[in-house]
């Protein structure tokens, strides 16, 4: 009888570990397409002691609110559901320490921030510089590789009469870029967002008739975009 006492009093003093959650409940919304419900279920895992630092619950979040976004139903209620996307993500990503939730929902991602890229890309292509500054700006806190995004910040102030902060953001770049010698382990949002602002750069030096400051930034960055053709079509066309 002692002996059973004396286990029990041991087992109460052993640590609990908590094992985290598998958001089966999470991934189940997600398939079903009840994204207002998977945004709702994951918010209150962000609340709870125990998974309030977990990146998942965030990631999930994110898409939710992604596939809102381009549901073409958003109501009033989500009308900013692609930026608050992009802040759920922004969450995950400060908590993703290892990496290991960002690989998980890789195909996710890839997709999520190839749709960021391209909504700046797309302002950009239409003049409107203060929109794609916005967007880059919000994009920045969750990019893996800032090179790109800050030439592009760099390029969108210029165009927005912020001539200093231009040269702060490009001089920012380029020290991002110093030790980066291959984009394979880039995210194609990121080698997307980087060859349109180094385009966009150099455009903005030929408009200030900086023709050869615009070739030799382009030819310092070439060699990591060898075989990419929308590369080469932008530098001829610029160049030429």
């Amino acid at each position: 009888m002692k002996l059973s006492i004396l286990f029990v009093i041991c087992l109460i003093g052993l640590p609990v570990f908590s094992q985290s959650p598998d958001y089966s409940d999470l991934v189940m919304l997600y398939a079903d397409g009840s994204y207002e419900k998977l945004i709702g279920k994951a918010e209150k895992y962000t609340t709870k002691d125990d998974t309030k630092k977990d990146p998942n619950p965030y990631i999930f979040m994110a898409k939710g609110y992604y596939k809102i976004s381009v549901s073409g139903e958003a109501g009033e209620d989500f009308k900013n559901a692609f930026k608050d996307a992009l802040g759920a993500f922004g969450k995950a990503r400060k908590y993703d320490t290892d990496g290991e939730a960002t690989a998980k929902h890789a195909d996710f991602i890839n997709e999520f921030t190839l749709s960021a890229a391209e909504r700046i890309i797309n302002d950009v292509g239409a003049e409107d510089f203060k929109k794609a500054y916005s967007w880059n700006v919000k994009y920045n806190k969750v990019a893996k590789d800032l090179g790109g995004t800050l030439f592009m910040e760099g390029a969108c102030k210029y165009r927005n009469a912020d001539k200093s902060g231009a040269n702060n953001s490009w001089k920012e770049a380029e020290v991002a870029m110093e030790n980066v010698s291959s984009l394979e382990d880039w995210w194609e949002a990121d080698k997307k967002l980087l060859r349109v602002g180094l385009i966009e750069t150099a455009r903005v030096y030929i408009d200030s008739r900086q023709v050869e400051k615009a070739r030799t930034l382009l030819d310092k960055y070439k060699p990591l975009f060898t075989g990419n053709n929308d590369f080469e079509a932008d530098y001829q066309e610029i160049m030429n």
